[in-house]
């Protein structure tokens, strides 16, 4: 008999930073819904104004708690699906403090500012290539531990696991192609309606690919164990694999519906958003039917409980999703916090309950010891369930709130509401409640903290040690090709890559391709060297965050921001600033509608210029330096990008930023606020008056 003794050492060190970083994830997620609930808890501090904090919050969430709680399930199961130690130990530790060193820098450098401006993506070349390095030792560790294993058969939850490892991989590299300025800045390759194409086909796919395809993995193999049976079936697991994976990559472009994107791509987008209902409900019945007989269970169980409530959410996220991808429903939802409401139903009612199941399914078995309190875990599930459905109910009704707003009329054909303030103000106690389920959430997170600490400190911990031949997952009626595929893992790895990029190179390709996708406008041109450092203030600050740049071709949207946006607008935005979520009125045409004082006090105390308004204060943009240090080497970069600045605007850079700041300086003097020609705020004003004057140069179009 061969004895194999299983690393489960980095298993641990995994799940403890699951918890770790979960629970700093979700104390920020509540501090940011307290902000919009109260702006004083901004605390005038800008490391942590809510732009700053909200991309520490989805990465902390995204990839330091569920990416954590991946390697650790992925470790955990691949090891015993395969009847082998991990590949390499030493590649395990430096997966894992790879992974560590990339979360500490990325929530450093957000709230220092430093960010490519791109939601899920906003880490800068640096880090973004550590996170290449790192994410290719795991998968190197993955496909040799595949290589050495003693059961030749592949079971379900690894095709989930390769198709993870290598969609991730291209998404990755594709989304993050930039050319660097400095060590904290880089630009983009892509601009405006590519950029955000390409952006989405990557969003869309990393909760496709990050945030389901592994945890379905984790769903085949820990519920089996935690209720005693077999996967329903397995032909069923088959077809979810394969249709999820083809279909899933081409629906990044729901999430640009009525924008300046080609109406084909939405389109094509909105179908295989639909069609993806079958192959997620396919999965959501394979989980919920493999708990059958196991119902007496449930009831006492808390794994079975966490683990049931996960799958029912990921069958309503999964229905949510491409309702909200037809366009007549996505008129209503987009930009609203009905979108927020849906990325929490999947992020925390699938997401977080899979990984808080699988967490105390492992734990006792770990440390040998049975869970401390059972009754604590079972307070955890209703806390936890208590806080999502106060969480995601009161985004619904905002959502559906804000969205009938900005679309009234009166009899008169007149906006209801032509104040954006108004949908501001109505929107508060919605915050409240939104805040009060995080709290419930953050809650039972901390009991289950303690409840497995409790377990852990009271029991022993040991690697596993298992003596070979074991007894191969029972497998029922494989298809004889499946089968072949099954035995031979780097030729399903192979398929796998060939079945994800036919979506996105037929939807990538055209729209760089093809001329006439995006037509130019004569008028529209670079912008000015204050401009860009103008704007690339407002990325820093996260200002996207909250307000769009995208006017959509609806009546109500025309008449309060004006007319709608055009594709060749945008040429020289990298990278684009079309948002994703309107806490504030889109700006795409605010230039010229203010005078720059007015910019200047909004900034400083957005409550002087907007009553009730819940934006942060930036006075620190009035005493912050304006820095053009790196100015002209900004320029030289754009123009590689084939932006047409000439020799005399790259040369001259600096002296034509402090001309253009000199005269805005000179009429806010005027009006009584001196000494901001070398501020940042001058940046910021010259941007807010340029975005969305090209277009009136232009005349009719």
């Amino acid at each position: 008999m061969i004895m194999v003794r299983y690393n489960d050492k980095i298993v641990k060190w995994f799940l403890i930073a699951t918890l770790f970083w979960g629970a700093l994830g979700m104390t920020a997620g509540v501090l940011l819904a307290l902000q919009l609930a109260d702006w004083h808890l901004n605390f005038g501090l800008k490391w942590i104004t809510f732009g700053r904090l909200r991309p520490i919050h989805t990465n902390a969430v995204i990839f330091a708690f569920a990416g954590n709680a991946i390697f650790c399930g992925v470790y955990y199961s691949t090891q015993r699906l395969l009847k082998a130690r991990l590949f390499s130990d030493v590649l395990s530790w430096i997966h894992f403090w790879g992974w560590q060193l990339i979360i500490v820098l990325a929530a450093l450098s957000f709230s220092f500012g430093i960010t490519t401006g791109k939601e899920y993506a906003e880490l800068e070349w640096p880090i973004d290539i550590l996170v290449a390095v790192v994410w290719l030792i795991f998968g190197y560790n993955f496909f040799g531990t595949l290589v050495k294993r003693r059961e030749k058969h592949i079971y379900v939850a690894l095709w989930f696991y390769i198709g993870t490892i290598v969609t991730i991989t291209v998404l990755h590299v594709v989304n993050s192609l930039a050319i660097p300025v400095s060590l904290t800045k880089s630009y983009p390759i892509y601009a405006g309606v590519q950029d955000a194409l390409v952006q989405w086909w990557y969003g869309h796919n990393a909760v496709g690919f990050f945030l389901t395809t592994p945890f379905l993995g984790m769903m085949y193999y820990f519920v089996p164990k935690a209720a005693g049976r077999p996967v329903y079936s397995y032909r069923l697991s088959i077809m979810h694999f394969w249709a999820l994976v083809f279909l899933y990559i081409w629906a990044g472009p729901h999430h640009l519906h009525y924008t300046a994107l080609p109406d084909w791509a939405q389109s094509l987008g909105m179908v295989f958003s639909v069609m993806l209902l079958a192959p997620s409900w396919g999965g959501m019945i394979n989980g919920l039917l493999t708990l059958r007989g196991a119902w007496d269970k449930l009831r006492v169980d808390p794994v079975l409980k966490f683990f049931a409530a996960a799958i029912t959410f990921y069958g309503m996220s999964t229905f949510e999703g491409p309702l909200m991808a037809i366009k007549s429903v996505n008129a209503l939802s987009h930009y609203t916090d009905w979108t927020i409401g849906h990325v929490h139903n999947g992020a925390l009612g699938w997401v977080a309950l899979m990984i808080f199941g699988m967490l105390y399914w492992l734990v006792p078995r770990m440390w040998g010891r049975r869970l401390y309190s059972t009754a604590m875990a079972n307070a955890h599930f209703w806390l936890a369930m208590i806080g999502i459905l106060f969480y995601i109910t009161t985004m619904w009704a905002a959502g559906i709130t804000q969205g009938l707003m900005w679309k009234e009329f009166t009899a008169d054909g007149l906006l209801a509401y032509p104040s954006f303030l108004e949908t501001v103000t109505k929107l508060n106690p919605y915050y409240w409640g939104r805040a009060l389920g995080g709290i419930l959430f953050l809650s039972g997170m901390i009991l289950a903290i303690i409840n497995l600490a409790k377990t852990a400190g009271g029991g022993k911990f040991t690697e596993e040690e298992v003596s070979l031949p074991g007894t191969p997952p029972a497998v029922q009626n494989i298809p004889h090709w499946h089968a072949v595929l099954e035995r031979k893992p780097l030729v399903l790895a192979a398929v796998s890559l060939v079945v994800i990029s036919i979506g996105g190179i037929a939807e990538l390709l055209p729209t760089f391709l093809v001329k006439g996708n995006v037509p130019t406008i004569a008028s529209v041109k670079p912008w000015s060297p204050l401009e860009l450092t103008g704007r690339d203030i407002y990325v820093r600050e996260g200002c996207y965050t909250c307000h769009s740049q995208m006017v959509r071709p609806f009546r109500d949207e025309v008449a309060r921001y004006g007319e709608y946006s055009r594709p060749g607008e945008f040429i020289y935005d990298r990278p684009f600033q079309w948002g994703s979520k309107r806490t504030g009125p889109d700006l795409h045409r605010v230039g010229g509608k203010y005078n720059h004082l007015w910019h200047l006090r909004h900034m400083e105390d957005p409550r002087v210029t907007s009553p009730g308004s819940i934006m942060p204060s930036y006075a620190f943009l009035l005493r912050d330096e304006l820095d053009l240090s790196l100015l002209q080497r900004k320029i030289h970069v754009l123009r590689q990008l084939g932006t047409p600045y000439t020799d005399a605007e790259e040369t001259g850079a600096v002296e034509i930023a402090r001309t253009q700041a000199a005269g805005i300086a000179a009429e806010l003097e005027r009006d009584g606020a001196p000494g901001m020609g070398d501020r940042e705020i001058i940046a910021v004003i010259a941007y807010l008056q340029r975005l969305g004057t090209d277009i009136k140069k232009a005349g009719p179009l």
